[in-house]
């Protein structure tokens, strides 16, 4: 199959191609910039649980960031809750939201400190 040139496009659905990779190119950078700030502002948690417990920092960041959106997730804005943990055996203030099924239960902490402290006893 050949490749068509951007010159052989229409000048409109070049412009819309233009627009839309630079969009996603801005989201790309936003979001990149959302990671750095979530590893500057929760590395010291994750050091010092991986000196509590072993558990690799770079791992639970890197969970943190993946289960909270880079902590802009609506579960973290409403729970303190990065890692998505559910409310089994849990008998702490929960919130309800709609994740794998409607209407789960996830635990709510009062600071991150408490939900990364929790997710290093979950792993454990």
């Amino acid at each position: 199959m050949k490749m068509m040139s951007l010159k052989n496009l229409p000048i409109k659905l070049t412009i819309v191609l233009a627009l839309l990779l630079n969009t996603f190119t801005q989201a790309q950078d936003s979001y990149r910039e959302q990671i750095i700030q979530y590893i500057e502002t929760y590395a010291p948690l994750a050091i010092k649980e991986m000196n509590r417990t072993g558990f690799p920092a770079s791992i639970k960041i890197a969970q943190g960031i993946h289960e909270s959106g880079a902590g802009r997730s609506n579960l973290v804005s409403r729970s303190n809750n990065h890692f998505g943990i559910k409310c089994h055996g849990w008998s702490g203030e929960t919130i309800y939201l709609d994740d794998d099924e409607k209407g789960e239960c996830f635990r709510v902490y009062d600071h991150a400190k408490d939900s990364y402290e929790d997710h290093s006893l979950f792993l454990t």
